[in-house]
């Protein structure tokens, strides 16, 4: 259970993600205001909920999107085993790059906090806790480059079973992450159902993952590249992150037939 509630607080974010590079063409696929609930469910057991929301900001001047995603236990898994798990990135809207970074986690008895600023023009980014390190261009938090996938690269261009992999900085190291195209599906939903991208991030054979092929993610197909769905085939069973509540998206939800 530990294993599985750590694994929604980071990765309903980021095994949506695909690669970056320089745009071509520009998506407006979120803004200010956009709000998205999740349930964790274990078969008809709810265990944990999550949120993804999007503010305006200032930092030193300039006007930024604060995305906040947040993860937490629920009901009888609560009390067994709390988790309260806090990601925040400060986006620039003009590059689609982060400012800034946050990684609060408090899981049972275990606590971590860390600040990572980013400096793009030099490559190196400072870590409260490992402080400046060099980096790639262009790189990304795993918060920040789930918006920029949502942006420009969640699209009809994509071929089926193609891999693209996206370098970010994650627990102060670079962390690549590879994730497979399935093509496009339906997924039922308390809504009504939803035309969806299907994607399968690569996942790392372990303890948690019994295959590399053991997580797939639900993008919806439209203008707003929502996460619809998230399915963990994990080796102590099938979770399913779900859409429990959206409000205020960039566009209209075209992708939903109700």
């Amino acid at each position: 259970m530990k294993t599985i509630l750590r694994t929604w607080a980071i990765l309903a974010i980021f095994a949506m993600l695909t690669g970056f590079d320089t745009p071509v063409k520009k998506n407006t696929s979120y803004g200010p205001g956009e709000f998205l609930e999740y349930s964790l469910n274990y078969g008809f057991i709810k265990g944990g909920k999550g949120i993804l929301s999007v503010k305006d900001t200032l930092m030193n001047g300039v006007k930024l999107n604060h995305v906040v995603a947040r993860g937490e236990t629920v009901g009888v898994a609560d009390m067994l085993f709390s988790v309260r798990d806090r990601y925040e990135s400060f986006i620039n809207p003009t590059n689609d790059l982060p400012m800034k970074s946050v990684r609060s986690i408090k899981e049972g008895r275990y606590k971590y906090y860390d600040e990572v600023t980013y400096n793009h023009d030099s490559l190196y980014v400072v870590s409260k806790l490992k402080g400046t390190q060099p980096v790639p261009s262009r790189i990304q938090d795993i918060l920040s480059a789930f918006y920029y996938a949502r942006n420009f690269k969640f699209n009809d261009s994509l071929k089926k079973d193609e891999i693209i992999e996206i370098m970010t900085y994650f627990s102060n190291e670079l962390f690549p992450l590879r994730i497979r195209y399935r093509g496009i599906e339906t997924v039922s939903t308390k809504f009504g159902d939803v035309q969806c991208y299907r994607f399968s991030p690569v996942t790392e054979k372990g303890r948690a993952f019994a295959t590399e092929d053991d997580m797939h993610v639900w993008i919806s197909r439209d203008a707003n590249r929502i996460p619809v769905r998230i399915q963990f085939d994990l080796t102590v069973g099938s979770f399913n992150c779900v859409l429990d509540n959206y409000k205020n998206l960039k566009n209209p939800f075209t992708s939903l037939k109700k």
